[in-house]
């Protein structure tokens, strides 16, 4: 059976899990210049409310390493199916964080996952100061043999340690990626540039 992402919406921690098992392996070329609405799907109404329910996520294949790497995009919240308008510095700069790097799973993650890849966040360039820098997230295609809708888990690792939490989110093809931005700590400041 397809799942949606209204589908996704509806379900409890429990059964995201179960949905997050049966997922299916990403395909990192199909990835590669797109860019996806990602939704929250586990915080209480107030928290999205004072933190955010939509933001995107973005997926570039990196002309230095050849991996497929990302950034978050803060968004307005203008609702699911609302306009997408990322929110903007003074200059105009898209505001972004949490860099991460496509990686691929060695079965070594809690909660029985056996997926093929995770996004680490961990030698991304992100700056110290930003907690996505613990990130060690698993990824897995909802529906078998397409990439346009993505369910992801939220587990931190310090050290050897996993710290798995009931946090769920789904992304959902935008289309392609309309800017590239460099990780902080590449010896640049979050430049952007037109993607090819």
């Amino acid at each position: 059976m397809t799942l949606t992402l209204e589908d996704l919406m509806k379900l409890d921690s429990k059964a995201l899990h179960a949905a997050l098992l049966r997922g299916h392996p990403l395909d990192t070329d199909a990835l590669a210049g797109r860019m996806y609405l990602g939704v929250d799907l586990s915080l209480p109404g107030w928290a999205r409310r004072l933190l955010w329910h939509t933001f995107r996520k973005t997926f570039v294949r990196d002309e230095e390493s050849g991996e497929v790497r990302g950034w978050n995009v803060k968004m307005e919240q203008r609702g699911v199916d609302g306009p997408r308008v990322p929110r903007t510095r003074g200059d105009g700069r898209q505001v972004t964080f949490g860099h991460y790097r496509v990686r691929r799973a060695h079965g070594d993650f809690p909660g029985q996952y056996r997926g093929t890849h995770y996004l680490d966040y961990r030698a991304a360039g992100n700056l110290r100061r930003d907690l996505a820098g613990l990130g060690h997230t698993p990824l897995v295609a909802v529906n078998e043999g397409s990439q346009a809708l993505l369910l992801g888990w939220e587990v931190f690792r310090v050290g050897p340690t996993f710290l798995p939490m009931p946090l769920y989110w789904a992304l959902r093809d935008e289309g392609p990626l309309d800017i590239v931005v460099e990780p902080p700590r590449r010896g640049k400041s979050a430049l952007h540039r037109k993607s090819q």
